[in-house]
């Protein structure tokens, strides 16, 4: 009968339908939100969520038997377990409120325990904040957005959290993988409150969506389902993956031991990964769209990137909620520089694309073995300028999947049991001379430099 994959992202939602071969037959998207109400501060309505899962569901079509899940990860979502009704908005992964109290926390244990950084990122200083200002009373439940879904899904019947979802919590100890009394205590989180870890590939149990009663197997985070989608299954395999931000992950098989400076080590849905998280991609692109008003839709931004010789100049520092990896400063913000009166949108459109290539180059530096090939997929993939020049960066060859939707089909892979990768679409081969890209990487470094002096 097929699979339903859905894929809950920070911007919207999709899902596609596939058959029992996972090809697709039927997509479907919508909208999610976006609220800001304090600068920093970044929100979704929990029972938007699931409203856009519903609908996106709908629009994909097809009679599946069964729905796979792959989720923006670290966002925190606190109920009443009684009610089923949220304590408080969603904090997406973007918010930065807790970045006084991560500066607090003792990197070195944070580090050693999870393969994380204390950074506002993660879901234990969220939990923590909404548990002092809501109150920690009995009768709650938290989960990521995964556990969200099921818990809508089997009607409060099961409440679980897939391992991968769960490693990005803070509150895990990734050489156990299972909740860390130690962090638990550090932060102030019950284990009442706590969900069940279960594999990736788990079958949680039967739920209910628009009517019709399906099994739910396979669930990880997004960057780990496009791994496993791209059929990155041993040490050394790589991908990035191109949405409001940018995800590098290389598979490191059962190696959990801990990352290189700069760099995140995290479960994978069959072994353990290096990431290097960019917080702000796609999502500088909306906010030309958006914030400025420069561009109407993120499609323009490839014509107009090319209809200038460069930036003229102008160099921009998405840090619009803070640096990621490798950098790991919840405090920078975002710069541009070198403006004169000749700039033009085009330019600043094309400094930002640059952005996107220039930090997912800095985090392959990070990297102590880069890839031979990365691996892409995502939403900006479609743009061709923008993946030429991160091969031209990178000095590899970019393969982008011929189904951008690398995130869906991973997590319809894992409920398949199956470990076959996308179909490669197309392959971007290095040109630009060796001096070009020296001079375009001084001149990001320059830029970034004072965005992280500032």
């Amino acid at each position: 009968m097929g699979v339903l994959a859905v894929d809950q992202g920070t911007t919207g939602t999709t899902c596609l339908a596939l058959d029992d071969d996972l090809n697709v037959l039927g997509r479907g998207y919508r909208e999610l939100q976006q609220r800001f109400p304090r600068p920093g501060w970044v929100e979704h309505d929990p029972h938007e969520i699931w409203r856009t899962v519903e609908e996106a569901a709908r629009e994909a079509g097809g009679e599946p038997d069964t729905v796979a899940i792959t989720n923006q990860r670290e966002t925190t979502v606190l109920w009443d377990r009684r009610t089923g009704e949220p304590v408080a908005p969603a904090i997406v992964w973007q918010d930065r409120r807790t970045a006084e109290r991560c500066r607090e926390l003792d990197t070195d244990l944070i580090r050693a325990k999870t393969g994380l950084v204390p950074d506002p990122y993660f879901s234990a200083t969220k939990l923590e904040w909404l548990l002092r200002e809501h109150g920690a009373r009995d009768g709650l439940a938290f989960g990521t957005v995964d556990s969200w879904l099921v818990w809508k899904l089997t009607g409060g019947e099961r409440h679980v959290v897939d391992v991968t979802n769960a490693s990005r919590t803070m509150l895990v100890n990734l050489e156990t993988l299972d909740w860390d009394d130690e962090l638990l205590e550090l932060f102030g989180v019950p284990h009442a409150l706590l969900p069940e870890i279960v594999p990736s590939a788990a079958d949680v149990g039967e739920g209910e969506l628009n009517g019709r009663t399906v099994r739910i197997r396979g669930i990880a985070g997004d960057q780990q389902a496009a791994l496993y989608g791209h059929g990155c299954h041993l040490p050394g395999e790589g991908k990035a993956t191109y949405g409001t931000g940018s995800f590098v992950l290389v598979h490191t098989g059962d190696d959990a031991g801990p990352p290189p400076p700069g760099l995140l080590k995290t479960a994978a849905a069959d072994g353990y990964a290096l990431e290097g998280a960019v917080l702000v991609s796609g999502a500088a692109v909306q906010w030309l769209r958006d914030g400025l008003g420069l561009i109407d839709s993120a499609a323009d931004t490839e014509a107009l990137a090319r209809s200038v010789p460069d930036t003229g100049g102008v160099q921009f520092v998405p840090a619009l909620t803070g640096l990621g990896s490798p950098w790991w400063d919840p405090d920078a913000r975002g710069l541009v520089t070198g403006l004169t009166r000749g700039t033009s949108r085009a330019h600043l459109v094309r400094a930002a694309l640059e952005a996107i290539a220039q930090q997912v180059a800095d985090v392959l530096d990070a990297l102590p073995e880069p890839p031979t090939v990365l691996r892409a997929d995502g939403g900006a993939t479609a743009n061709s300028f923008l993946m030429q020049l991160q091969a031209d960066l990178l000095g590899i060859p970019v393969e982008v999947a011929a189904e951008r939707e690398t995130t869906a089909l991973g997590a319809a892979a894992l409920a398949a049991g199956r470990e076959t990768g996308v179909h490669v679409g197309a392959v971007y081969e290095p040109t630009m001379s060796a001096d070009e890209v020296a001079g375009l990487r001084e001149a990001w470094r320059r830029a970034l430099d004072l965005t992280t002096s500032s």
